[in-house]
């Protein structure tokens, strides 16, 4: 077996473990504007701030006018990635033109080909850690992290033996050359806001 193929067989795996956990989560009160996903096992709910939103949307509105308003793209949507129990809802994700649901109805991580997320305080970690990880092991070509706290974008490409290089760094206020990737587009970051 090649470590792409234990890789996929581990996520398979963890798919009946975290249809428990979001079928549990969706019985729960969870808070009107506030997000859920599992990272490595853990639940984390995050409330969706007004700058969080700001970003997601301006990056949405670039990927529909560089492919139309019919490309598959979607946010808050679970994805079931590599590595333990990790059912991430990214905050923009880009599918494959030919991507189709599985038998369960899920999206299938081997058709992303974009990754968006938006720093919040809480889940920081996660989204320069744990989730990196998991999206070089599951070869997503292009992942962006946008940290308002910073006012800087870190954007991965290339992924190399369930790894990134080091980010491409770029503050807000600058364009982002994704010209050259599977994105196409340059992405405008002059109307990010900073917290």
């Amino acid at each position: 077996m090649t470590v792409l193929e234990d890789r996929i067989e581990m996520a398979d795996a963890n798919t009946k473990r975290l249809d428990e956990w979001f079928e549990r989560l969706e019985r729960m009160p969870v808070p009107e504007g506030f997000r859920v996903e599992v990272v490595g096992g853990n639940v984390f709910m995050v409330p969706q701030r007004n700058t969080h939103w700001q970003i997601i949307r301006q990056i949405l509105r670039a990927l529909e006018d560089r492919f139309g308003e019919d490309v598959l793209v979607f946010s808050d949507v679970r994805v079931d990635f590599p590595g333990f129990e990790n059912g991430f809802c990214p905050d923009i994700a880009l599918l494959k033109d030919s991507a189709k649901p599985d038998d369960t109805g899920h999206w299938r991580y081997q058709d992303v080909q974009f990754v968006a997320e938006v720093i919040s305080k809480g889940t920081a970690a996660n989204d320069y850690g744990p989730k990196r990880t998991a999206y070089a092991e599951a070869e997503v070509p292009v992942y962006v992290v946008a940290d308002p706290y910073q006012g800087r974008c870190h954007v991965y490409t290339a992924p190399k033996d369930g790894d990134y290089d080091e980010p491409t760094r770029v503050d807000f206020g600058t364009d982002i050359d994704l010209t050259g990737t599977v994105v196409g587009l340059v992405l405008k970051t002059d109307k990010f806001p900073t917290d």
